[in-house]
């Protein structure tokens, strides 16, 4: 049997609960060994209340998890919700489990592509955490190019022979023709003339409307944002509860819930685990595929 990793993330948050609530559902994936990984009793974590002690011990479980996803030891790896802030008091350097995937699959932190799916939308990312302003001097023609190619093979790996995907404008109305900026005109036009030579259909509108067609007319199957919090905001509205965050550009799968720790609502036993099931039973649909392929 394939042994995908659990880690339970930041266990002063809900990421416990979560794993738990998942192994225990009927609709787990069947054929799949799955090992929890930050497991962790006694002094030094209490629920709601971030530490050291549970800092470390959401960070141990992530290095093992990376390193049985590298040497073959585990199939994929399914990430509980982490704290940041906590994990930069001991790694100054993190920022996210994204871009600590991409440096321990020894990567340049933009080898790694952060897509968030749901039947009912996904979106990809250009660039992940970083402030607004460093996202526009972050964003290249090159960037959009390679995220749109990515996200075609996943959609493709995912059964959509020839997916419609669609470019969010990074400006109001697109820019306007320059009226409001002109990073449209500079990025995404080019990017699109390079796609279209390699046979690759990109389509660009304003961003205010492109998630109406996308969501409500079913008109793509994935959307390209220039910005985290472009490509959240709708996404978080329509699948907060079932959207599950999956990493691409790695030579590992890794999947996650789509939202954070929740410290204030952790061990009252309240949480929803759909989307922590939702991206354990994508990482076993994902191993498949590859096993398939």
């Amino acid at each position: 049997m394939p042994t995908i990793a659990l880690t339970l993330g930041d266990p002063a948050g809900i990421g416990p609960e979560i794993v738990a609530k998942t192994l225990r559902d009927p609709r787990l994936p069947k054929g799949f060994h799955f090992e929890i990984l930050g497991v962790k009793n006694g002094k030094g974590i209490h629920p709601g209340k971030l530490t050291k002690t549970s800092a470390h011990t959401a960070l141990k479980a992530l290095e093992e998890a990376a390193r049985g996803c590298r040497n073959g030891c585990f199939a994929a790896m399914v990430t509980g919700p982490v704290h940041k802030l906590a994990l930069t008091r001991l790694q100054p350097d993190f920022i996210g489990q994204t871009e600590f995937l991409a440096r321990a699959c020894q990567l340049q932190d933009d080898a790694a592509v952060m897509v968030l799916t749901d039947p009912k939308l996904t979106v990809a990312l250009c660039t992940n955490h970083c402030s607004l302003k460093d996202a526009l001097t972050r964003l290249t023609l090159e960037r959009i190019v390679y995220v749109t190619k990515i996200t075609r093979q996943f959609l493709q790996q995912r059964g959509i022979a020839k997916p419609r995907i669609a470019f969010a404008g990074i400006n109001p109305h697109m820019g306007e023709a320059g009226l409001f900026g002109d990073e449209d005109l500079r990025l995404f036009y080019p990017a699109r003339e390079k796609l279209t030579k390699e046979g690759i259909a990109l389509i660009g509108g304003p961003a205010d409307t492109m998630f109406y067609h996308a969501v409500q007319k079913e008109a793509f199957d994935a959307v390209i944002c220039a910005y985290h919090d472009q490509g959240l905001i709708p996404f978080k509205l329509v699948a907060f509860e079932t959207g599950v965050n999956v990493t691409l550009g790695l030579p590992i799968i890794r999947t996650s819930p789509d939202h954070g720790t929740a410290l204030e609502i952790a061990g009252k036993g309240i949480a929803d685990h759909r989307s922590m099931l939702a991206a354990v039973q994508l990482a076993c649909r994902l191993v498949k595929n590859r096993r398939s392929s």
